[in-house]
């Protein structure tokens, strides 16, 4: 059921996919459907809750591998890329559904949305930024330029996620040591 929301979610987004679709999509009759979720906003909320769960895993799995601040950002953005860009249907529909295009179910969804973006507020709050960054501009930069790869890249490209996610930390790194070193000198 999961699944089959998920791929459906994702394809063509909330609004456009009935209870009906995705019944018929996992196999089963609609009534069957409802058993398991009373409203379409549920199953939304199951399937957010499972993109989360992916994502968070993942980034986490990989930063905690790494002692180095801005290492373990960087391989909490390659492990975030890895999951979207491997077209994981519950991480697209993290991506591609707002909490407020479903007022129904807009309070849950922006506390797991909270919960996937306190691993980045962690890793940023950790990471040695100049005085004049602005921490949460600098995590919402960055989580929307991960989040936006997936309607750009091509797996036929020349680029790997990994490599992305390294271009994307090294022009924002070389900005905050810039403003670093001259906070420095003008001391």
């Amino acid at each position: 059921m999961l699944e089959a929301a998920a791929r459906l979610f994702a394809q063509r987004g909330y609004a456009a996919t009935s209870m009906r679709d995705i019944a018929q999509a996992a196999s089963m009759l609609p009534g069957s459907l409802y058993y398991h979720f009373a409203a379409k906003e549920d199953l939304l909320a199951a399937v957010y809750e499972a993109g989360v769960r992916d994502i968070v895993a993942a980034a986490q799995a990989a930063a905690e591998r790494q002692t180095d601040p801005w290492d373990r950002l960087e391989a909490a953005c390659v492990a975030h890329l890895e999951t979207v860009l491997r077209r994981s249907d519950t991480a697209q529909v993290l991506i591609r559904v707002l909490p407020e295009q479903v007022p129904a179910a807009a309070a849950r969804l922006k506390q797991l949305r909270a919960e996937y973006e306190d691993l980045y507020r962690a890793l940023v709050a950790a990471l040695p930024l100049a005085a004049d960054v602005d921490r949460r501009t600098f995590r919402l930069m960055l989580l929307g330029a991960l989040n936006w790869t997936r309607f750009w890249y091509r797996e036929s490209g020349a680029d790997t996620p990994r490599v992305i996610a390294r271009r994307m930390l090294r022009m924002l790194r070389a900005r905050s040591d810039t403003a670093r070193s001259m906070e420095k000198r003008h001391g």
